[in-house]
């Protein structure tokens, strides 16, 4: 094997963050840069008619590649360099068959879930979930006859493995097939936990011709802390955008997983042009070299800042993945299935909206913005912001009441962080 591409040194398996470096790049074919270069090309130059009728085979399917043969390049809607290395490292982090990079995360999800699912089909999903993962399950697929159920994260193992047999019969009598659960744990804003490995193995155990996939978004713990295709799962699914981005400065989607689903994936993202650019891709390889550090500082800020939080008097409780405020079951999923709680917590004040907005109009290092998993801290309101289109029904059974407040906390030091929470409490 090339040295570019080793994963052990002898006996000994090198690390992701290690690998990060370099893993997936040969200087030697760029002129001997360190760093990959932009390859801010539209196409590429075949040497020979040969090798781009054996290109486009591979690339088509007409074809199995060779073992030791990589897919050449053709045109950056297929492959790109840049593509090809961020691809090759983030399967790295998560063992994955293959990794395919997207503009967006909802277009790494979207992708897949038409990919996996045709006419008649159910989708059982966890809530809540990203708005926007809702809206495509709610009032996108139907429209193309694929319906979808969804069942609360912190509902326990027993109420998603009843929704899931609920789900394949009623699919079954209208000749279709449960297709797919997507799971996003931890839930977002409230930080419920859904137990992975229980869910893949009452998939295997659902009598269903055809075995439903498995898809987690894990954008919230991984890749780091948490690690869903060794639990099972088919595909694991990131916003890039945030903590592999980690600058607040790109839009970016992945899905990783097995080799079978991801072929399909990687079809309908080739038709439908969903990648994302040379120039992302080579920012998010940037970005991985350091992914490790600034997962591991903003998560030992988070634990800090929840444990004074938790002690505050305007605070009646404090979110954490598997925290002191957790269920025994949350805990036990916690132990069993994460490496970590991450950095973005929520809070419930004492009081209402008003509270929350005195609150956060007070912060002076925390912005007041959406998204996550930068390297700055956030915070938010997601009843009237993010879950604004939650009916009050959806509201309360979620758990996201007017007092909740989401804080996604970065890199800077932890004592001016809580000196700024402080004083915005002050104004509760």
């Amino acid at each position: 094997m090339s040295r570019h591409k080793l994963r052990s040194l002898g006996d000994h398996p090198l690390a992701p963050e290690t690998l990060m470096m370099g893993y997936g790049y040969d200087p030697a074919l760029s002129e001997g840069a360190i760093k990959a270069p932009i390859f801010q090309a539209s196409t590429f130059v075949f040497k020979s008619a040969l090798d781009g009728k054996r290109f486009f085979e591979v690339a088509y399917g007409l074809r199995e590649k060779d073992a030791d043969e990589a897919l050449g390049l053709i045109y950056s809607r297929i492959n790109n360099p840049n593509l090809e290395i961020l691809e090759d490292r983030l399967s790295v982090w998560d063992d994955a068959d293959r990794s395919l990079v997207f503009s967006s995360g909802m277009a790494a999800i979207s992708s897949a879930m038409l990919a996996i699912s045709r006419p008649g089909d159910f989708i059982v999903y966890t809530a809540p979930a990203y708005g926007g993962t809702e809206y495509l399950f709610d009032r996108i697929l139907p429209r193309y006859g694929v319906d979808a159920r969804a069942v609360p994260a912190g509902a326990g193992v027993e109420a998603l493995r009843q929704t899931m047999i609920e789900a394949a019969a009623e699919a079954s009598a209208r000749g279709g097939r449960l297709a797919a659960v997507f799971i996003e744990t931890p839930a977002n804003p409230t930080n419920d936990l859904v137990d992975i490995a229980a869910a893949a193995r009452d998939l295997a155990a659902l009598n269903q011709a055809e075995r439903p996939l498995l898809a987690v978004d894990n954008t919230f713990l991984g890749p780091m802390w948490q690690s869903p295709l060794k639990l099972g799962a088919d595909l694991s699914l990131y916003s890039l955008t945030k903590y592999v981005g980690g600058h607040s400065d790109l839009i970016a989607g992945a899905c990783l997983g097995r080799a079978e689903p991801m072929a399909r994936i990687a079809e309908m993202r080739t038709i439908c042009g969903a990648m994302t650019d040379p120039h992302t891709a080579w920012l998010l390889t940037r970005s991985l070299e350091t992914l490790h550090l600034r997962m591991e500082r903003s998560q030992a800020n988070a634990v800090v800042l929840a444990d004074r939080l938790a002690g505050h008097t305007k605070v009646s409780e404090v979110l954490t993945a598997g925290g002191p405020s957790a269920s025994a079951e949350q805990r036990r999923i916690f132990a069993e299935q994460c490496a970590g709680p991450g950095s973005t917590l929520s809070i419930r004040l004492s009081g209402g909206e008003a509270e929350a907005f005195r609150m956060l109009d007070s912060l002076m290092l925390f912005k007041l913005a959406v998204s996550l998993g930068g390297s700055e801290s956030l915070a938010s309101h997601p009843s009237s912001m993010t879950h604004s289109d939650y009916s009050s029904e959806a509201k309360a059974r979620c758990g996201i009441g007017d007092n909740l407040v989401r804080l996604s906390v970065g890199i800077e030091n932890v004592e001016d962080l809580w000196a700024d929470l402080k004083q915005a409490l002050d104004q509760v």
